[in-house]
């Protein structure tokens, strides 16, 4: 008997747009500064979990979408996930033999890394935050991994993703 393999990348499309969604909500601005950025994290999940099924350009396109919600300066998301994609595709293979509790602390790095490349642009327009407040999204997504990564875990092994 034949094993049928599934090939439900449909959700990973639907989890990026349930981002886009999330990340769009508008919030007080004292309250952005706690918002998880769900969109690295979904990009760190992906290229560890199935690296070899990544688009570079579906995640440029993620990006560019992220931008026209946002407002923000149009590649702006875009570079910043290359950025993200980049060091997770070199480092997946070590990352997935680390423990949720290690990879929770690689993930406050890479969102930490998202949010210093955000900053930098903002900082050449002239609008970069003063203090180290801009890590604060990175440090709410890192708290934010464990949860993400169940949820992600079961929607791949109960849709059967490869």
């Amino acid at each position: 008997m034949a094993l049928v393999k599934a090939h439900n990348r449909w959700v990973i499309l639907m989890s990026f747009l349930a981002a886009l969604v999330a990340m769009s909500y508008p919030i007080s601005t004292t309250g952005i500064w706690l918002r998880p950025e769900l969109i690295p994290m979904l990009v760190i999940y992906w290229i560890m979990v199935l690296p070899q099924q990544s688009s570079i350009l579906q995640i440029w396109c993620v990006g560019c979408i992220q931008d026209l919600l946002q407002g923000t300066p149009l590649g702006l998301h875009a570079m910043a996930l290359m950025v993200v994609a980049y060091v997770c595709l070199l480092s997946y293979q070590r990352m997935r033999n680390y423990t949720i509790w290690h990879q929770t602390f690689f993930v406050f790095v890479i969102v930490g890394l998202h949010q210093l490349v955000d900053s930098w642009v903002h900082s050449l327009q002239g609008s970069a935050a003063q203090t180290l407040v801009f890590l604060l999204p990175a440090f709410t997504s890192a708290l934010l991994w464990p949860l993400l990564w169940m949820v992600l875990e079961r929607l791949r092994v109960g849709y059967r993703i490869t």
